[in-house]
């Protein structure tokens, strides 16, 4: 993987390369990004800079032995350690049991989370862990010699998993043998060791800007300009949200939310009902999304307010919806919306009966809206 698939990033790229050019290089890395910024494939294009045999400005090569064999993460020289469970009772798995598996999630679905990650080996209820002979595992790869770099690498993706086991790589992070670099990809810094916090450099991997996922969504989604716009805008900066979305596409959000809320404005009961069951057999996952969605659509209301039509990047077809919205509600009711819409979203998460959910929720936009009261507020 080289720094140019990477979407954005440019100044955390250039931080880095100057890192291995000044010869600034620490032993230890800790890579804090949020889901969907694209930490963990930034650290694998890192990891195949530093082992680059030719490298140029500000890139590796990508076709030298060492490019080729690291962007088919089969590199001997650089480690991977992950989330993993266990095959069968009383396994104590480790994360080479799961390579093969790794690498190709990794090609299929690089900005993918640990959850998108487990399911893909049919976890499904078990909890991943980074264990205690992952651990054991670790010391034994990195006391060995490079086969072929100058470095030996090991990337471990989500040291949130490790629990009290990884006190035992205190001492390894802290004193590790020549040439031997650690590089932890988090999302989560409070969920880390302290211990191990206090022994890395910290590298913030930002958030994307809309411009950035809707570019990335045109190019390798195929989307018009208009819908990656849309969905950029709906997954706030993580472009693995952005692409979840972009596989719901084909649901007309825009045209379902026109008919709930006329129903609702018009107060007629048997549209209303009829709409409700449709929603209802679309699935927990398609109805969270429409409620996204509505969500993401009274946000843009807002700022469409403030800042006018004219600096505001949006859709044509969002914009023409948000306006309609402004006319109907006001800011204050547009907000208790918003409150209304996050907990329904929470509640369906749980697995809530999804009519009774929404018809409640039709009730309360009722008498948000079209009696303009703010009762609901608390």
């Amino acid at each position: 993987m080289q720094f140019k698939d990477i979407i954005g990033q440019q100044d955390t790229k250039k931080q880095l390369v100057e890192m291995v050019n000044r010869n600034r290089l620490s032993h230890a890395l800790f890579f804090l990004g949020k889901e969907g910024t694209g930490a963990l494939p930034l650290a694998m294009a890192f990891a195949q800079y530093i082992l680059c045999e030719n490298k140029t400005e500000g890139e590796s090569c990508g076709n030298c032995p060492s490019c080729k064999k690291a962007s088919g993460l089969v590199h001997p020289d650089i480690h991977f350690s992950f989330p993993v469970i266990p095959k069968k009772p009383g396994d104590k798995p480790i994360s080479s049991d799961y390579l093969p598996e790794f690498r190709e999630f990794i090609k299929g679905f690089p900005y993918g989370n640990v959850y998108d990650w487990l399911q893909s080996i049919q976890a499904e209820n078990k909890q991943g862990n980074i264990t205690t002979e992952e651990c054991n595992d670790i010391f034994r790869k990195l006391s060995l010699k490079s086969y072929e770099g100058e470095y030996k690498i090991l990337i471990q993706w989500m040291p949130e998993y490790l629990g009290n086991s990884g006190n035992k790589l205190l001492k390894l992070i802290e004193e590790p043998p020549e040439k031997t670099l650690f590089i932890l990809v988090a999302e989560n810094e409070e969920k880390v060791l302290g211990t191990i916090l206090s022994r890395t450099q910290l590298v913030k991997v930002p958030m994307l800007d809309n411009q950035q996922v809707a570019a990335a969504l045109e190019q390798k989604a195929g989307l018009s300009a208009d819908e990656a716009l849309q969905l950029a805008a709906l997954s706030g900066g993580n472009y693995r949200e952005a692409i979840q979305l972009s596989s719901h596409n084909g649901e007309d959000w825009q045209s379902y939310l026109r008919d709930w809320l006329n129903a609702v404005m018009q107060g007629n009961n048997i549209q209303l009902v009829k709409w409700i069951d449709e929603v209802a057999k679309l699935g927990r996952e398609n109805q969270k999304q429409f409620l996204y969605y509505f969500n993401h659509l009274l946000g843009q209301s807002i700022r469409l307010r403030i800042l006018g039509t004219e600096n505001f990047p949006i859709s044509e077809k969002d914009k023409d919806f948000a306006l309609r919205i402004n006319k109907i509600a006001s800011v204050s009711q547009q907000e208790v919306i918003v409150e209304e819409l996050d907990k329904a979203a929470y509640y369906i998460e749980r697995n809530a009966n999804a009519k009774m959910l929404f018809h409640a929720l039709s009730i309360k936009l009722r008498y948000i809206i079209k009696q303009k009261s703010l009762i609901l507020a608390g």
